[in-house]
């Protein structure tokens, strides 16, 4: 019923940028939170951002001052915008958004992932 679709990754040089982006359809209320999680392989995954519904973000240390998410209520996408890229932001990213229904119940989609690769 509900989809996230992910797309902008890729392969990028340290120091780098890449803009992520995670689009949902179907049928639904309204949409709470959105966010971004990372998963590396042999870690857990990690909350790396999240956005409310009017705004307000959260955003984990590590990407403080370099990753910017933002949203776009009318399109029911949110965004990640990842600079100044380091090796350790290498993983899969998975953003995820907080659906409610119209019976006012809410959970969490999840898009497919989208891999980031930072190397030189």
């Amino acid at each position: 019923q509900v989809q996230l679709v992910e797309s902008g990754g890729g392969l990028v040089q340290p120091g780098g940028s890449l803009r992520l982006s995670c689009a949902a359809s179907g049928s639904f209320f309204s949409i709470a939170a959105m966010g971004w999680y990372r998963q590396t392989p042999g870690k857990q995954r990690e909350s790396v951002a999240s956005i409310t519904s009017i705004g307000g973000t959260n955003y984990a240390d590590s990407v403080k001052g370099r990753f910017t998410i933002s949203r776009d209520n009318a399109k029911n996408t949110v965004y990640l915008q990842m600079n100044s890229l380091k090796a350790e932001d290498t993983a899969v990213y998975y953003c995820y958004a907080g659906i409610v229904t119209m019976q006012s119940y809410e959970y969490s989609a999840w898009g497919q992932g989208t891999q980031v690769t930072v190397s030189s």
